[in-house]
């Protein structure tokens, strides 16, 4: 059997991986600015989250959703206060799509509609409805296919609000930061007209913060710098720190009925063990207060920087442009500066590094994209 040639692979293999470093089987050492799609939020390999893990292991490692699980409740409990939705409700999965999947049942759940808005480049997924929602042809089968979904202009109130109008909306999905679109940012504006709708029209509000949400922005869900509150967070990659798991936080006028979602490894006992042994890095390290703090210096450097069309994104998660002259940038920092970055279309550079990056590792990526600007 062969695998299913599906992802572009650069040939590189890594085989070690410390903090924001990572070496491949030649002994060559890489700088990680893109943490394998925002999802290393405090390090490879921090020793608190491998030993969370590794004491887990030697207890339980699983059971299903059909016992007692307090890690549960102690990881409820735990993500409340660092996200500061304390009078939320969990569900846990395990991945992003599922996340948003479940999301969307419960809001049609909820209010018995079907009609969902969703926004021109978003990503939310490749599950059958979580894939129905995000913006891209070339990922959606036939049967992926949706007529409950409409997709408006990112930021546009007036669009919004004549949607609206047409009436029977279950829900609003929307990225705070939107990652694989290419780093674009939800005005603060736009999230409060969302919420107001929403309200307006008992609909629910949706907040995909599965890439830009677990603190990557200097808040915990890039939707908290507008200050509203979503019905529905959606989480997963920087929740695990590399362990497979996903969730959604849910309002509580949103009333949970035995049997309506359902899971066999979402809550495990070890994915329990590496959400909790994130959120007590993220406090212990006041990662939230670093992700502002060496964001907005990469973002005031960038902005100084000669050749990029445009710097977007917020705290740690920033998108590059470049004109279409400097589309080999990405490949250079790779193979010429051992530096990971990553890609959105159309050349757009995304930097999405572990959340206790440190200044010395952003001049090192500094420099190298100065290097390249200048040829």
């Amino acid at each position: 059997m062969q695998l299913f040639d599906v992802y572009p692979l650069n040939d590189i293999t890594i085989q070690m991986a410390r903090g924001s470093y990572v070496w491949d089987d030649k002994g060559e050492k890489y700088l990680d600015f893109y943490g394998g799609h925002a999802v290393i939020s405090i390090g490879h390999t921090h020793p608190h989250y491998v030993k969370r893990i590794e004491d887990q292991l030697h207890k339980v490692g699983f059971y299903s959703n059909s016992v007692h699980i307090p890690m549960q409740v102690e990881l409820a409990e735990k993500l409340g206060k660092v996200s500061g939705k304390e009078n939320y409700q969990l569900f846990l999965c395990n991945s992003g799509a599922e996340a948003n999947e479940n999301a969307l049942k419960l809001a049609s759940f909820y209010n018995g509609r079907k009609k969902i808005i969703a926004f021109k480049r978003s990503f939310h997924g490749r599950t059958s409805l979580a894939v129905a929602v995000t913006d891209n042809p070339n990922i959606i089968a036939p049967v992926n296919q949706s007529d409950n979904v409409t997709f408006l202009p990112f930021n546009d109130e007036e669009a919004l609000e004549a949607t609206f109008k047409q009436g029977e909306i279950a829900a609003v999905i929307i990225e705070g930061i939107q990652g694989v679109g290419g780093i674009h940012v939800a005005g603060d504006a736009f999230l409060q007209k969302i919420r107001s709708l929403c309200d307006e029209h008992d609909s629910v509000f949706i907040a995909d913060s599965v890439q830009c949400g677990y603190g990557r922005t200097g808040k915990f869900y890039a939707h908290d710098h507008s200050g509203v509150q979503a019905d529905i967070y959606s989480m997963a990659k920087g929740m695990g720190n590399g362990f497979p798991v996903g969730a959604i936080s849910i309002a509580r006028k949103i009333q949970p009925k035995h049997f309506m979602l359902g899971t066999t490894f979402g809550g495990n006992h070890l994915a329990c063990a590496a959400s909790l042994a994130v959120l007590e890095v993220m406090e212990q390290e006041d990662l939230l207060n670093n992700a502002t703090r060496v964001g907005d210096y990469i973002l005031k450097e960038l902005q100084q920087m000669h050749n990029i069309r445009e710097v977007r994104g917020r705290g740690l998660m920033i998108g590059i442009e470049l004109p279409e002259s400097s589309k080999d940038i990405k490949k250079n920092l790779l193979f010429r500066h051992r530096i990971f970055t990553g890609e959105a279309k159309p050349n757009v550079i995304r930097l999405l590094p572990a959340l206790n990056i440190t200044m010395t590792e952003a001049d090192i990526l500094l420099q190298a994209l100065k290097t390249e600007l200048a040829k």
